[in-house]
């Protein structure tokens, strides 16, 4: 394949999925400048993600980068990416064991799933003088394979609570992966729950800062946008298929 064509394939993929962003959001009375499209960065290159960067820049959306392996974080320190002060989003499981190179390079981590990582993000945020911006990861689906809390107002208050009482971890709002189905109404039921468990969230334990809804990837984003999701995770459907 030449680079010329390479280039038009991924100029034609990431307009695809903006269509699809845009399309979602109209339906759902929404502006897609609400909308983070996230990328989802797993094996890519600095270079592979510095074209992309450039494009969505050059239409004008917002956008972060997310990371869901501690060792490739790495790559970011590289001069295509370091300092292009596009937010970095770390959106793995996480283990305590890499709480101190998350928290260095996280501006916001999404995958709060245990009381033990809050605790290691924490204690690391607090030896590096830094505030991190968090997102309680929950179960929605009910997925054995799927980390996160329950999602009840009960299951989340605690964790809320012992977040908010941090000095060092900002909770923003709530993240879940949706349902492993191609049944749609259970895809869609899966992420409305996160909604419907935010809002109950704020209201019960006066918490308005939980704004952030991180739900929907490349197959489900659509479902993602109309359900209210304000940042979305997307790979493949831009950057192609992994080597």
């Amino acid at each position: 394949m030449t680079t010329s064509s390479a280039s038009d394939q991924l100029i034609a993929r990431l307009d695809d999925v903006l269509s699809r962003i845009d399309a979602a959001a109209e339906r759902a009375g929404r502006d897609s400048s609400e909308i983070t499209l996230l990328l989802a960065t797993k094996t890519r290159t600095p270079q592979e993600i510095a074209v992309v960067v450039d494009l969505l820049r050059q239409r004008n959306r917002t956008i972060a980068v997310g990371e869901n392996r501690a060792q490739e974080i790495a790559k970011h320190a590289d001069p295509l990416l370091a300092g292009n002060e596009v937010p970095r989003h770390f959106i793995g499981r996480l283990q305590t064991n890499k709480a101190r190179d998350v928290v260095a390079f996280a501006e916001l981590i999404h995958s709060v799933d245990r009381g033990d990582i809050a605790d290691a993000l924490e204690r690391r945020a607090a030896n590096a003088s830094l505030v991190r911006d968090v997102l309680i990861q929950v179960n929605t689906s009910g997925e054995e394979s799927k980390g996160g809390y329950a999602p009840t107002p009960e299951a989340v208050g605690p964790i809320l609570e012992r977040l908010r009482a941090s000095e060092n971890l900002r909770p923003v709002g709530l993240m879940t992966i949706g349902a492993n189905t191609s049944d749609a109404d259970e895809v869609r039921a899966s992420l409305r729950g996160l909604r419907a468990l935010r809002d109950q969230a704020r209201e019960r334990f006066g918490a308005p800062e939980l704004t952030q809804l991180s739900m929907g990837m490349s197959g489900d984003l659509e479902i993602a946008v109309e359900e209210g999701a304000t940042i979305v995770r997307v790979g493949s459907a831009i950057f192609g298929a992994r080597a």
